[in-house]
């Protein structure tokens, strides 16, 4: 019988392994039969509160297992959950809490400082003290048979690096859409041993949250000092036994650029996804030398398209230079290239990406004018409501059928009189020896193309061995070497403020 909502994945597995381990944290674990006793008590408050019925509740979230319980009691309570993170400014939390009209805050007793300056904002509710409730069985099943799976599960709010942060609603059969697919694609059983690095206010988090859900795996909730620390991570994936992990592109770089994995290969380790950021050729293939028999993916999705869209299994070798394809869509969804005039792309015509299918979110939430914007009427189908989200990326499909990412479309820019991918510049850098991160952008004010980068190479090398790679006028102007680059708490590279540092520095 096909499920409704994706709350039914934990109480289906529940029912079959209550006592194998779902989560484990650096504090503890927790037992499907446990997660699910203390998401149905906490789902027994929220469910008795004053109009908390298929509303916004916003949950404060840490790396522990008590925030997997926490998002999971909001489902049980026909409601949907507004992940945000506990160590967020205080600021922040009240922009967010005002925009959706939060009907409760769940906290854990640790955050219960944070929880009570917010108390002007909505109900609180501390999930130790929830946990004690006995479950409502009645009232939990009247209110889950009132949701149906067009309904929210999250509401998610971007980083805001580019400015006002847009909370963007995902419904349960874009969930559970998504998770059916990723299971397939790659491969998951129950066997598996994730090692989580994604914070649950991260869309990456739901690769790991649902497939574990769904499939009564375990999942490992790495602690987040590791992901600045290579070898430990490593370390850390071996012990535990991981056997796949869901990761930031800049984390799977990080690991193969500091030279960790020449002293500590994860043995368990067979699949590796990774997404978010262009993927380069050199770091796959030093993966690929320490664990031959990995199987690696690689992903592409805005949060607008529920965490992913596109998708390639690497099943041929790359050169250290060549780009890697975002590869071709997901079940049930489609890409397409469309021009400046809304009129498709031909085959090897660059475009911007666009996106249809079931795996779209329902818009932003009480933000009209920027759904309106950015989720538009397909324009190749104008005879019955057909909508696509317009992703701002620009990209081409080769011959091979696979789509290649090429820049944001403000990416795009025009130097010397040509038009210049950035993408494309970043792409060669990464194919230099020596070098570990990379980020070029544009000073329009001076019409110079900017490299910075972090690397035992210093600039005069770096430049050289780009003039082998790239034609003249694509040659990055300034360069300017960092001890390491700075990462956004997602774990991406923090471009934005890569650019105002620089922009500052030049002023």
């Amino acid at each position: 019988m096909p499920m409704r909502n994706a709350a039914e994945y934990l109480e289906c597995t529940a029912a079959r392994v209550p006592d194998k381990v779902a989560f484990s944290d650096a504090s503890g674990s927790l037992t499907f039969g446990q997660l699910l006793q203390d998401a149905r008590a906490l789902g027994t408050v929220l469910a008795g509160l004053p109009g908390c019925k298929n509303a916004p509740v916003a949950v404060l979230t840490g790396r522990t297992v008590q925030s997997v319980a926490a998002l999971q009691g909001v489902l049980q309570s026909g409601n949907y959950y507004v992940p945000i993170d506990e160590q967020m400014p205080e600021a922040r939390m009240r922009r967010i809490l005002t925009q959706v009209h939060a009907r409760a805050i769940v906290f854990p007793e640790a955050c219960r400082p944070q929880a009570e300056r917010l108390a002007d904002c909505a109900l609180l509710v501390c999930l130790e003290e929830a946990e004690k409730t006995a479950p409502d069985e009645a009232l939990l099943q009247a209110r889950r048979e009132q949701i149906i799976d067009l309904d929210p599960v999250y509401l998610l709010f971007t980083s805001g690096s580019t400015g006002t942060p847009k909370g963007i609603v995902i419904s349960h059969r874009a969930i559970l859409d998504f998770t059916d697919w990723l299971t397939d694609f790659c491969g998951y059983t129950e066997h598996e041993v994730f090692g989580n690095q994604s914070p649950f206010y991260f869309d990456t988090s739901c690769k790991d949250l649902y497939q574990t859900l769904k499939l009564g795996a375990t999942c490992v909730l790495l602690e987040k000092k590791f992901f600045a620390l290579p070898l430990f991570l490593l370390q850390a994936l071996d012990r535990h036994g991981v056997t796949a992990v869901n990761w930031a592109t800049s984390a799977f770089h990080l690991a193969a650029s500091s030279g960790a994995l020449e002293r500590c290969v994860p043995h368990a380790l067979r699949k590796i996804v990774v997404g978010g950021e262009a993927l380069q050729a050199r770091y796959v293939n030093m993966w690929k030398r320490a664990i031959p028999e990995a199987e690696i993916y690689n992903m592409y999705g805005p949060t607008e398209t529920t965490v992913d869209c596109a998708a390639l299994h690497l099943t041929r070798a790359y050169r250290d230079d060549e780009p890697i394809p975002i590869g071709k869509a997901c079940r049930n969804m489609q890409l397409l290239l469309l021009k400046d005039d809304l009129s498709e792309a031909a085959p090897g015509e660059t475009g911007e990406l666009c996106v249809r299918g079931s795996g779209l979110a329902a818009g932003y939430f009480a933000d009209a004018e920027k759904t309106n914007a950015a989720f538009i009427q397909n324009p190749l189908c104008p005879d019955y409501r057909d909508i696509l989200y317009r992703t701002g990326d620009m990209a081409v499909q080769r011959e091979d059928g696979n789509f290649y990412f090429l820049a944001r479309r403000d990416g795009q820019i025009k130097h010397m009189g040509y038009r210049i991918e950035l993408g494309e510049i970043e792409t060669a850098l990464y194919s230099v020896e020596g070098l570990h991160d990379a980020v070029c952008f544009y000073d329009a004010m001076r019409d110079k193309i900017v490299c910075v980068y972090a690397g035992n190479l210093d600039t005069n090398t770096l430049a050289k061995a780009l003039r082998t790679a790239l034609p003249k006028y694509m040659l990055p102007n300034v360069y300017e070497r960092l001890e390491a680059l700075p990462h956004n708490a997602n774990g991406k590279l923090d471009r934005a403020a890569l650019k105002e540092r620089f922009l500052h520095a030049e002023g």
